[in-house]
């Protein structure tokens, strides 16, 4: 079957799969895994060389460890460390003990046990989070537990699926000088990588950026990640630590939220894959064969997980009802035991019975979660149990979006940093990111009218967007992304002229300031008072003039595309402001005549701006 053929396989079974999923509230994942058995081996057996595809799709999980590296920032870290390193901790490393010890009791080595026990404590950070979010959880007490506790999780895969190789066969019957030759060049390479990411990767970045191609910088990130892994490969290391490595290097990096914007749906369409072959490669004949024993197995895995997560919970202060609504969401098996098993088989330390039986009570665990949540709501119907609601996100997202961080856009970001409001700065020019950042502002490159871009920059979490972009087209293009999906975003605009005004206003834009006008009504004025107008007179004929522009730009609004009634608009406009100050210098003469006299009463006073 040539390739073509396939593809149109996978997204035919993805499209027709995957919504139905979604709509029935059981998750993309799940819907992936279900798409994958219809096709596989042991469903339609529409294709079967599942390896060649899982190891193709594997590269999906490579993307993912990258953006949790960008994700990765130690203030991030810092303000959920207790639960992050404390419940975090905790959960793996019980649950794995008590799954590892009845591994061990089973019959099974102590080294696959191990490997068993970590994999299964293991959640699914992309199924749980989905749920959470879908329920609007997230920023309750025990979703921001969970979301702590996957933390931790996705950081601990990395560690393991480092060690899995190093319990091969092939290490153990080393020598001691190839052993200790191999750590030596692990480490070189790891420290290879962290010195020569942390300077060279900017500089790179930052020369990509300047030549303003954007698929030059998709492709420079992919380098980036694919590069790492094979390095990192080349060792006999994990591809996934070398893209967590090199996400880490950059997660204080200018350039972050450009890079999740452009890897985020590669990322996606990968892991949608690598969760297809996952599918295809589940061993539908052992469910039949044995369903009792896979029942067992699921139904064991579940309530020790939930078991375990709501005692720690309680233990970390939760209340009962926060903690019982943290062992439902946590006790599947995760995407992350499918890549540990896969690579434990490689490695030789499982073998490929053991792993299909355990990819298949990680998946049916998965399907499990969302019938038990019904079914716990059902139970509980009726009852309101208590919420405690954090005012923080657990990302930390930023209330302020400022849209171009130029000499317009640096003023509001310096009187929201003297109020200390928090805000997230975009901008697409690298060469003025480059400098901004050099005086400690937080600002980060990319074109804010891409949606993926607004979207690592949680838009939809943020109350205000600032759009204070130079260009014109692009600042149309940006609110037109922003006015489309993040309805609730309201937008406080620059805008370069009149015309721009208006476009602006065309889509529901209503709060605009042009950016030079206020400030040539206060040159105004100091010139009137350069010219001997009294103060309080010059002060009073600039907010006139100002009062009746502002009012004149949103009547004429109606007619801004029409030249020839804007242009007769703008001489009655003037002659109307001229006859006003005629009114006024007749009710106070002793005002300053010979300055309004010395005025050219011939040119009108409208003006593009």
């Amino acid at each position: 079957m040539d390739m073509l053929t396939q593809a149109a396989i996978f997204f035919s079974a993805a499209v027709i799969v995957v919504p139905v999923f979604r709509k029935l509230g059981l998750g993309a994942v799940l819907g992936y895994l279900v798409a994958g058995a219809l096709i596989g081996p042991f469903g339609l057996g529409l294709i079967n060389d599942v390896e060649a595809i899982r190891h193709f799709a594997e590269f999906g999980v490579v993307l993912l460890l990258f953006i949790i590296g960008l994700e990765l920032q130690p203030s991030r870290l810092w303000t959920l460390r207790n639960v992050v390193f404390g419940l975090g901790t905790a959960q793996v490393a019980a649950t794995g003990a008590i799954i590892a010890g009845v591994a061990v009791a089973a019959g099974i080595g102590v080294a696959a046990a191990a490997i068993i026990g970590v994999s299964l404590a293991l959640s699914s950070t992309a199924f749980v989070l989905q749920t959470l979010a879908e329920r609007g959880e997230l920023k309750d007490r025990h979703g921001r537990a969970a979301f702590a506790i996957l933390l931790f999780q996705d950081v601990a895969a990395i560690p393991v699926l480092a060690v899995v190789p190093l319990l091969s066969a092939g290490y153990a019957l080393s020598t001691d000088a190839t052993m200790v030759f191999s750590i030596l060049k692990v480490a070189g390479v790891l420290a290879a990588v962290v010195i020569g990411g942390t300077l060279l990767l900017r500089p790179v970045l930052r020369a990509v950026a300047a030549t303003r191609t954007p698929e030059l910088f998709t492709a420079t990130a992919l380098l980036i990640v694919s590069g790492t892994a094979l390095l990192m490969d080349a060792v006999g290391i994990s591809m996934a630590l070398g893209a967590f490595l090199a996400g880490m290097l950059l997660a204080n990096s200018e350039y972050r939220h450009q890079l999740e914007a452009d890897i985020e749906p590669l990322k996606g369409l990968l892991l949608g894959l690598f969760f297809i072959s996952v599918g295809m490669a589940l061993n539908l004949g052992l469910l039949r064969a044995a369903p009792g024993t896979v029942a067992v197995l699921v139904a064991g895995l579940m309530v020790l997980k939930g078991v375990v997560v709501y005692s720690l919970g309680r233990m970390w202060g939760l209340q009962h009802a926060a903690a019982k609504s943290l062992g439902l969401a946590l006790p599947q098996g995760g995407e992350f035991a499918f890549v540990i098993f896969a690579a434990a088989v490689t490695a030789g330390v499982i073998g490929k019975g053991l792993e299909e039986l355990l990819v298949l009570v990680v998946s049916v665990s998965m399907a499990a979660t969302p019938a038990v949540g019904v079914a716990n709501d059902w139970l509980t119907r009726g009852l309101v149990p208590p919420r405690d609601a954090f005012d923080v996100a657990p990302d930390h997202e930023q209330p302020v979006i400022i849209a171009g961080f130029g000499r317009f856009g640096q003023i509001v970001g310096r009187v929201l940093a003297a109020r200390r409001i928090p805000f997230t700065a975009l901008d697409s020019s690298a060469a003025h990111v480059d400098f901004v950042r050099k005086f400690g502002a937080e600002i980060y490159y990319g074109d804010a009218s891409r949606l993926e871009l607004l979207r690592a920059a949680k838009a939809e979490a943020a109350k205000v967007m600032v759009l204070a972009i130079d260009d014109i087209e692009a600042s149309i293009r940006t609110a037109e992304t922003v006015v489309k999906h993040f309805p609730h975003l309201k937008i406080f605009a620059r805008a370069r002229n009149r015309q721009h005004a208006y476009r602006l206003m065309d889509l529901g834009i209503t709060t605009l300031r042009r950016e030079t006008f206020l400030s040539s009504l206060d040159l105004a004025r100091e010139v009137l008072t350069g010219l001997g107008m009294a103060p309080a007179e010059a002060v009073k004929t600039v907010e006139t003039f100002r009062a009746h522009d502002e009012r004149r730009l949103f009547e004429h609004y109606t007619h801004h595309t029409d030249d020839d009634k804007m242009r007769a608009l703008a001489k009655a406009g003037a002659k109307e402001l001229e006859e006003m100050f005629a009114r006024d210098a007749a009710e106070d003469p002793i005002g300053n005549e010979p300055v309004i006299g010395s005025l050219d009463r011939k040119r009108p006073l409208a003006s593009s701006g």
